[in-house]
């Protein structure tokens, strides 16, 4: 994948996760915990981030990896990915202490989520140029 292609990726998954994470925190926050709307919060950016991605990067552009033909482990592995960030980015904001909004909770785990599952997505191109 070109650098500049994986530039561009990257900060359309970031931009896009920060901003779902905080409306799906915002609109579900009266309803949860922090926990589980890290969780509920990280998990939808995350996926909402990749199909954003994939139609601006891939589909109108014409350029990059289509990541809807990856393995199903690896999309195990960004399920778990994200998971382990949202709840990553929910220990961040009790670490920092305060009590925090519901939207900047679902902010911080869309954020974590979306690097996390960002590292292994460049991961799993990179190894799949190395043997091509």
């Amino acid at each position: 994948m070109p650098q500049g292609v994986t530039s561009a990726s990257l900060i359309i998954i970031i931009l896009v996760a920060a901003a779902v994470g905080a409306a799906v925190g915002g609109m579900l926050g009266p309803n949860f915990d922090p926990a589980p709307l890290a969780v509920i919060s990280g998990f939808i950016a995350t996926v909402v981030a990749v199909l954003v991605r994939n139609e601006l990067i891939n589909r109108l552009s014409g350029v990059g990896p289509n990541d809807f033909k990856i393995p199903m482990v690896v999309a195990v592995f960004a399920v778990v990915a994200s998971l382990a960030g949202s709840l990553a980015g929910k220990e961040l904001l009790d670490d920092l202490g305060g009590n925090y909004s519901p939207v900047w909770v679902g902010t911080v785990a869309g954020l974590a989520s979306a690097l996390l599952m960002s590292m292994l997505m460049i991961t799993y191109h990179m190894e799949a140029q190395q043997q091509a």
